[in-house]
């Protein structure tokens, strides 16, 4: 016996086209899993709103290594939180800068808290948060 349930949605002619072109731009081939896909999103969304629930996410930054103490800044940063990072990788993207991308696992108030510590440090020149989950409860 399939898990697959089969659902009937009823929209309006203009946004079902809509969904439509939007499922096209997306590269999904049909819609089933492009709804699918949406409603992931949402429930991750969901996932980062509570700050005790333990997620997954990538902190990705771009920063000048020039700066004066950035580098022992970041580290003591990281140190702090060695708990919450999984991994990181550092390159050179230029001869004054680099891109450093740390994967982070804990609770999502912790994970917030310090991207924006890392944000907020002279030098960082971007700084992104990219959330995700542990997938406990996409399923």
């Amino acid at each position: 016996m399939s898990d697959v349930i089969r659902l009937s949605i009823s929209l309006e002619k203009g946004l079902a086209g809509r969904l439509e072109r939007l499922r096209k731009a997306s590269g999904h081939t049909n819609r089933s899993e492009y709804i699918r896909d949406l409603i992931r999103r949402r429930l991750v969304e969901q996932e980062w709103a509570d700050q005790h629930r333990e997620v997954v996410g990538t902190i990705t930054l771009i920063y000048d290594h020039h700066q004066r103490q950035l580098t022992d800044r970041l580290l003591d940063a990281q140190h702090d939180h060695h708990d919450q990072i999984m991994a990181t990788t550092h390159v050179h993207i230029a001869h004054d800068r680099c891109a450093e991308m740390i994967m982070v696992r804990g609770p999502a108030g912790t994970v917030r808290a310090l991207a924006e510590r890392l944000r907020r440090l002279r030098g960082v020149l971007h700084a992104e948060l990219s959330m995700s989950t542990t997938a406990a409860a996409l399923r």
